[in-house]
C-alpha cells in the first residue's frame, strides 16, 4: 500500500530518519547490550576479533573484520593490519594463546547474521520512510491519511522492536560463547604456565612460534631469546641430525615419535630431553608446523648412568668389577686371534690372610685397607698402563698397551696386561706389585704389613672363553697360596688337570658320605710296662669301588670343604659303639679306651660338646673311655677360646690328649692352663731317637716335662724294639706304631684282641699252676 506524503509532513518524516539510520540502530543495539553486560562489551568484542586475527598468525584479511570497524568507526583496515602484526608478534614471543577455530567460526557466523539483519532492517526502514515523502502518495481525507500513517509507523516501530529483541538475543549468545572462550583460554594458560613439560610450536622452517614458560624455568632462556633463535640452535651438534630427521618425518607423515636428545642450558651445561611431536594441519590438510612436548629427563639419565656404572664397577674402590673385566678380556682374546703378535696376560692377586685383618680391625678398617691396596695396585702398573673405564656398549677395540685393573670381589684383584713383549713383562709387574704391597700400610697410626699371592695366565691360541683364562689365573694363584703364600705362580696345564682332579675328588667325597663308604681303622696303643693293648687310635679310610683310599689323599680336601664334619661324626659314633662291644667281649682293668682326632673345623663348632654328649648317650660308652686328640696348633691358635672349649669337653668326663706335640706352636705356660691328660710325641722325634743323640735327649726332656705337669706320655711311630726299650728307659708309659700293629679294620683288631685275651688266660693259668706247685 502506498502512503501519500504531504509536504507539511516531510519534516516529520525527516525527523524519523535519524531514528532508523543504520549507525543509530547499531548504537541502540550497543546501548541495550550495555544495560546487561556493561560498557566494556564492545572493547571485549574488539579484543576477541584481535584474538581471532592472532589465531592465524596475522594472516586474516581486512574484510573478515570489517564488522568490527563498522561498529567502531575509529578503526580502519590499515590499523587492523597493524594490530594483526602486533598480535602475531605477541604469539611468536609466547605471551598469548590462540582461540579454537571452531568457536571462532561460530562467533563470526553470529556476527555476520547480526550484521546482515541490521542492514536488512535498515534498508527496510529507509525505504518505508522515503516512501512517505515521495510525491504522488496522497490520501483522499486527512483522517485516512493520518490513520494509515500511524499504522505504518506502528509497523516500523514493531519491526525495530523485534530487531532489538533479536539483537539482544544474539548479543547474549555472543557473550556466552566469548565467556566460554575466555575460560578455555584461561585454562590453557594455566596449564601451559604450570606444566612441568616444555611445550613449543614451530613452523615448517624451524622457527619458534610459541614456547611455554617451562622453557625459562628449565633452560633459563627468556622468551625473547628463544624467539630470536632457531629451534636447532641449542640442540647438541651430535643430535641435530636425528632431531631434524624426526621433525621432517613428523611433518611428512603427521605422526611423531619419541626422541631423546641433548639441549644446551643458558649456563652452558647440557640437559637431556625426551620429546614427542605432532603435526599442525591447515584446513587444506597440509602440515604447517609442529607442536613439540619436551620433558627434562636429565636426572633420570644421570641415574641410569650411575646405575650402569654401578653395574660394571666396584662400589668400594670404583674399579671395574668382574663383568666389565671379562668384557675387556673377551676383546683382548678377539684381538689376539686377529693379530698373532698381540700378547696379553691376566694376573690374579689375592691378599694373604686378609680375613685376619678384617676380623681383628673390623670391616670398616678392612674396607679402608682394600681402598689403599687398590691405589697401590694402580701405581704398580707399567708406565704405559692405565685403568680402563670404557663406556658401556662401546664397540671400539681397546687401545694397544691399555690394561684393566679390576676387583672381582672380596680381597681379590685382577689385572689384564696387554701388548706384552714376553712372559717376563707380566712377571716383572707381579714382582713390582709384591714389592709395593710389602710396604707397611698406615691405619690410625698402626702399621699393617701384608703379602699377596699372584697367579698369572698368558694368552694362548687355545684360549676360547674369557672365563677360562680368568679361571687359569685363579688356579695359579691357589697354587701360589698352597706352596707357601707371598709367591707368584704361572699357570700350566698340569695345574688345570690338578684342579679338575680336586673338583672330582670333592664330588666323590660328597657321594661317599651319602653312600656310607668311609670305614674306621684302629691302631692299638700298648702299655710299655707289660706290652698289653690298652686302647686304640681311630683312623678313617675311604672304601671306594676302585679300592681303599688312604687319609693323605682326601683328608685335606675334606677338611677344606667341610666334608670332614659328617665323616668324623660318623667315625666317632662307629668307634664308640665298637669299643663298647669290645669291652663286653674282652673285659679288662682298666677298660679299653679309644682315641678320636678332632679337626680344626670340628673344634670351631660351638656345639661340639653337645654332639659328643649325644654320641656317648646313644652308644652307652663310659665318657672316661673316650680320648679326644687335639693338635697343639689348634689348641694354641686361640688360647682363651681353647681353654673354654676344652673345659666343656672335660666336664663331660672324657680325657683330652695333645697330639703331635713338639711340631707346632708350643707354650708350656699355656699348656699348663689346659685340662689335658696326655701328651703324644710326634713320630718325627721317635723315628730318629735310636740314631740321633740330640733327638733322644729332646724326647727325654718332653717326657720329663709331661711328668712334671702330671701328664701321661704316648710315643707315636714306634717301629723297632730299640726304640721301645729307649722309651721304657726314660719312663714313657704308652706307645703305638707298626712294631705292634698297622691300622686295621675292626675284624682284624677283634682277632688280635681275641688272641691277646687267650694268651692272657693261658698266662694266668700258668701263673696259678706255678704258684700252686710252689705252695
Amino acid at each position: 500500500m502506498k502512503l501519500p506524503v504531504r509536504a507539511r509532513d516531510s519534516n516529520s518524516a525527516e525527523a524519523l530518519l535519524p531514528l532508523f539510520n543504520p549507525v543509530v540502530v547499531l548504537q541502540r543495539c550497543r546501548l541495550i547490550a550495555a544495560l546487561d553486560y556493561g560498557d566494556s562489551w564492545f572493547e571485549s568484542f574488539r579484543n576477541f576479533l584481535a584474538a581471532s586475527v592472532r589465531s592465524d598468525f596475522g594472516n586474516f584479511s581486512c574484510s573478515s573484520i570489517r564488522l568490527n570497524f563498522s561498529l567502531s568507526p575509529e578503526f580502519n583496515c590499515r590499523r587492523s593490519e597493524q594490530a594483526a602484526i602486533a598480535v602475531s608478534r605477541d604469539f611468536l614471543s609466547g605471551s598469548r594463546t590462540t582461540i579454537p577455530a571452531v568457536h571462532l567460526r561460530q562467533v563470526e557466523g553470529r556476527e555476520w547474521w547480526l550484521w546482515g539483519s541490521a542492514v536488512g532492517v535498515t534498508l527496510a526502514l529507509t525505504f518505508g520512510i522515503l516512501s512517505l515523502t515521495l510525491p504522488g502518495f496522497q490520501e483522499s481525507t486527512d483522517s485516512t491519511y493520518s490513520l494509515n500513517l500511524k499504522e505504518w509507523v506502528r509497523g516500523l516501530a514493531a519491526l525495530v522492536l523485534l530487531f532489538d529483541i533479536y539483537t539482544i538475543y544474539q548479543q547474549r549468545q555472543i557473550q556466552r560463547i566469548r565467556r566460554q572462550l575466555a575460560e578455555r583460554e584461561q585454562l590453557f594458560q594455566l596449564i601451559t604456565e604450570n606444566a612441568a613439560d616444555m611445550i613449543a610450536v614451530i613452523d615448517r622452517n624451524g622457527q619458534r612460534l610459541y614456547n611455554s614458560p617451562a622453557y625459562q624455568k628449565i633452560l633459563g632462556y627468556e622468551p625473547k631469546e628463544l624467539a630470536a633463535t632457531s629451534s636447532m640452535d641449542q640442540i647438541h651438534p651430535d643430535d641435530r641430525a636425528r632431531v631434524l630427521e624426526a621433525s621432517v618425518k613428523a611433518r611428512n607423515t603427521g605422526r611423531g615419535e619419541r626422541l631423546e636428545y641433548r639441549i644446551r642450558h643458558k649456563d652452558g651445561s647440557w640437559r637431556f630431553l625426551e620429546s614427542t611431536s605432532s603435526a599442525i594441519q591447515n584446513p587444506k590438510g597440509e602440515n604447517d608446523g609442529l607442536v613439540i612436548v619436551n620433558r627434562d629427563i636429565t636426572e633420570r639419565k644421570r641415574a641410569e648412568e650411575r646405575l650402569a656404572h654401578q653395574s660394571f664397577h666396584d662400589g668400594l674402590t670404583g674399579l671395574p668389577n668382574r663383568a666389565l673385566f671379562l668384557d675387556r678380556l673377551k676383546r683382548a682374546i678377539t684381538v689376539s686371534r686377529r693379530h698373532s703378535d698381540f700378547k696379553f696376560a691376566v694376573l690374579f692377586v689375592d691378599i694373604d690372610e686378609f680375613k685376619v685383618f678384617n676380623d681383628s680391625l673390623g670391616h670398616a678398617a678392612g674396607d679402608n685397607l682394600l681402598m689403599q691396596i687398590a691405589q697401590r695396585l694402580t701405581t704398580s702398573l707399567r708406565g704405559v698402563d692405565t685403568i680402563s673405564r670404557p663406556r658401556v656398549g662401546e664397540d671400539a677395540e681397546p687401545f694397544v698397551g691399555e690394561s684393566t685393573l679390576a676387583r672381582p670381589g672380596g680381597d681379590e684383584f685382577t689385572m689384564l696386561l696387554e701388548e706384552l713383549h714376553g712372559p717376563s713383562d707380566a712377571i716383572r709387574v707381579a714382582e713390582r706389585i709384591q714389592r709395593r704391597l710389602a710396604i707397611p700400610f698406615n691405619f690410625n697410626g698402626q702399621e699393617i704389613v701384608l703379602s699377596v699371592s699372584i697367579g698369572i695366565a698368558f694368552s694362548n691360541k687355545d684360549a676360547v672363553d674369557a672365563q677360562d683364562v680368568l679361571r687359569d689365573a685363579e688356579i695359579a694363584m691357589y697354587r701360589a697360596k698352597s706352596t707357601g703364600k707371598a709367591r707368584c705362580e704361572v699357570f700350566d696345564h698340569a695345574m688345570h688337570a690338578g684342579a679338575i682332579k680336586r673338583l672330582q675328588l670333592e664330588t666323590d667325597l660328597r657321594k661317599g658320605v651319602e653312600l656310607n663308604q668311609f670305614r674306621v681303622y684302629y691302631q692299638p696303643i700298648v702299655s710299655l710296662r707289660n706290652d698289653q693293648i690298652v686302647g686304640f687310635e681311630t683312623l678313617s679310610r675311604w672304601q671306594r669301588p676302585e679300592g681303599l683310599v688312604m687319609p693323605g689323599e682326601f683328608i685335606a680336601v675334606a677338611d677344606e670343604t667341610g666334608i670332614i664334619l659328617p665323616i668324623n661324626r660318623q667315625l666317632l659314633y662307629d668307634a664308640c659303639r665298637q669299643l663298647r662291644s669290645w669291652q663286653k667281649l674282652f673285659p679288662s682293668d682298666p677298660p679299653l679306651t679309644v682315641n678320636v682326632n678332632i679337626t680344626p673345623k670340628q673344634f670351631a663348632q660351638p656345639d661340639l660338646a653337645s654332639q659328643i654328649r649325644k654320641t656317648l648317650q646313644e652308644t652307652g660308652l663310659d665318657p672316661c673311655c673316650l680320648n679326644l686328640e687335639i693338635t697343639e696348633t689348634i689348641a694354641m691358635a686361640d688360647a682363651d677360646r681353647s681353654a673354654v672349649v676344652l673345659s666343656e669337653l672335660k666336664a663331660l668326663g672324657i680325657r683330652l690328649d695333645i697330639d703331635d706335640f713338639g711340631t707346632g706352636y708350643s707354650s708350656l705356660s699355656r699348656l699348663q692352663r689346659f685340662p689335658v691328660d696326655t701328651l703324644k710325641i710326634d713320630r718325627s722325634f721317635i723315628s730318629h731317637m735310636d740314631t740321633d743323640i740330640e733327638t733322644r735327649e729332646i724326647v727325654r726332656i718332653i717326657v720329663m716335662l709331661a711328668h712334671g705337669l702330671r701328664l701321661k706320655v704316648v710315643a707315636e711311630g714306634v717301629e723297632t724294639p730299640a726304640q721301645a726299650n729307649m722309651l721304657k728307659d726314660i719312663g714313657c708309659e704308652l706307645a703305638q706304631g707298626y712294631l705292634y700293629s698297622k691300622p686295621a679294620p675292626a675284624e682284624t683288631i677283634e682277632e688280635l684282641l681275641s688272641n691277646a685275651h687267650a694268651e692272657n688266660v693261658r698266662a694266668n693259668a700258668r701263673a696259678k699252676a706255678a704258684s700252686s706247685t710252689f705252695a
